[in-house]
């Protein structure tokens, strides 16, 4: 006979258990009203005030890259080691739902929706933009490597890479696997404050698991707002490029409304019905685009490109990861510190997606498909896309070999225009955009509607239309009323907000350390591992 071990996270509290129930609602009582009035209050604020909100917002922004930069930089390598080691480690023989439990998705469509809600539409948009704006030096270079040189064709490809790879994936990774694991094995409600229970026991069924949760839902609606109201001036920018479409204001509103009619839909119809049919589709069409590209495209410099991408990336990694005594500050703020604040600020909102999404997985699985498998594919999206726009800088082909990179929502269009059936091609590459807004808005809505209804996965419909509804108006009522201030006064909110949740991860990333290694202590004292 083994050991007792006694299980240190049990706990008697049950999902919803604090919930008003009146009117067909089911609403957890401290964190949707105050969630509620913050959002109306800030957005009303900002409708007023646009150009003084994104003033100060942005001064509070830049202020925290700035002084913590390094606390941002540091922690990402920390997320990413102990990722990697958590594939490693003997926890992960552990499943996520208890041994026996059986995945709810097939691997395809599980892979599908994770790589959806969590940077789809961002590769759709910097995937040519970011490289062409490394190498050209539009926004100084990265490491200070001169500027439309041999060597900023590999920085740029490598420096893009870094920034699509592990350590997003990694951030994603832990608060995905810690909300799983403790919703999942421990019977916890799923929602944020349940990953600090190994920190505050009880005790975080109370005030300082609310504040907890009322950070995560703000930081979502406000990431996916701000996503969702650049996302329509950038689709509207297409189809004026394409098809001579005024990108006005009416046109903003009707696609937002379309985007938002749609996640509506796929929420009504949810996980199964919704989510997965339009992530499926979105993969599959993505994956035909990507060969177009690819052998439309140059195809033998792509080829040659994947190992620049690779080389480049693994070469200058740890330079990029250093915050101390960099000559390249500018970018180094503009770009990274800026980039992981943003991942972290919408880490809540995809990480909880994906803990959704995943039970039945091992850890080992389960990391290895959220850290390894995304990275891969990412370095073969980056490199067709990035290296046939390189390409044709250097052979000065079209507007980008021309002109330079005059602005970045058109980026891709711009190098579609070089390639065969330019108006297929293009017309696809709007559909995408969209259709990876619509599976952002829909499973962000999810979420969030999870955590203000204390953890419950089976809330009242009217509650998940009610968030679907809330972004789609909150970014109109952005555009409408203050229009690139108001939306970046709301995106300083969210990148300002990731300082505070980077000490937050940190804690949770030790909690998901303690509390698999006591499962795992649990389980070869039960005979089940």
């Amino acid at each position: 006979m083994g050991d007792v071990v006694k299980d240190e996270y049990s706990t008697d509290y049950v999902a919803g258990q604090d919930n008003i129930q009146k009117f067909g609602l089911d609403l957890h009582a401290p964190v949707f009203p105050i969630t509620a009035v913050l959002v109306v209050a800030f957005v009303i604020g900002t409708l007023i005030f646009p150009s003084e909100a994104k003033e100060l917002l942005d001064g509070a922004k830049w202020w925290t890259i700035a002084q913590f930069d390094w606390f941002f930089l540091l922690s990402a390598n920390i997320f990413v080691v102990v990722s990697l080691a958590l594939i490693f480690m003997p926890v992960g023989k552990i499943r996520i739902g208890g041994m026996d439990a059986k995945p709810d998705f097939s691997t395809m469509s599980w892979f599908a929706m994770l790589f959806a809600a969590g940077m789809g539409i961002g590769l759709m948009f910097w995937a040519v933009a970011e490289p062409v704006a490394y190498y050209t030096g539009w926004y100084e270079t990265p490491l200070g490597v001169e500027a439309n040189s041999p060597e900023a064709a590999k920085m740029a490809m490598g420096a893009t890479m870094y920034h699509w790879g592990l350590h997003p994936w990694a951030i994603y990774a832990i608060v995905a696997l810690s909300l799983a694991f403790f919703a999942y094995n421990k019977n916890m409600p799923l929602t944020i404050r349940s990953a600090f229970f190994p920190l505050l026991k009880d005790r975080v069924w109370g005030w300082p698991g609310h504040i907890i949760d009322i950070l995560a839902v703000v930081a979502t609606i406000f990431g996916l707002a701000t996503s969702l109201g650049f996302g329509a001036q950038q689709a509207a920018s297409g189809l004026d490029y394409l098809f001579g479409i005024s990108s006005g204001i009416n046109v903003q509103m009707a696609i937002i409304t379309g985007v938002t009619a749609v996640a509506l839909i796929s929420v009504l119809r949810g996980l199964d019905g919704g989510v997965k049919v339009l992530s499926n589709f979105n993969m599959s069409l993505a994956a035909i685009l990507l060969f177009f590209i690819i052998f439309a495209g140059p195809t033998m410099t792509i080829f040659e490109t994947l190992w620049v991408t690779s080389s480049s990336y693994v070469g200058n990694a740890l330079q990029l990861s250093n915050p101390f005594g960099r000559e390249d500050e500018a970018w180094f703020h503009g770009w990274t510190v800026f980039y992981w604040a943003w991942w972290i600020s919408w880490s809540p909102f995809v990480g909880m997606f994906i803990a959704r999404v995943s039970r039945g997985r091992t850890v080992r699985e389960f990391v290895t498909a959220v850290l390894i498998v995304p990275t891969v594919i990412t370095v073969v999206w980056m490199s067709a896309f990035g290296g046939s726009a390189l390409e044709q800088i250097q052979e000065g082909i079209g507007v980008l070999a021309e002109d330079g990179l005059t602005d970045v929502s058109l980026a891709m269009f711009q190098m579609f225009a070089n390639l065969p059936f330019v108006a297929i091609s293009s017309f696809v590459g709007i559909v995408l955009v969209l259709v990876f807004f619509v599976t952002s808005s829909d499973s962000g809505s999810l979420v969030v509607d999870s955590i203000t209804a204390g953890g419950k996965t089976d809330a009242p419909t009217a509650q998940r239309v009610f968030w679907v509804v809330m972004e789609g108006a909150i970014a109109a009522a952005l555009i409408f009323g203050g229009g690139d201030d108001a939306l970046g006064a709301i995106q300083a909110v969210a990148i300002t907000a990731g300082l505070p949740f980077t000490a937050v991860l940190l804690v949770m990333t030790w909690g998901l350390l303690k509390g698999l290694t006591h499962e795992r202590k649990l389980l070869i004292a039960e005979g089940k591992l």
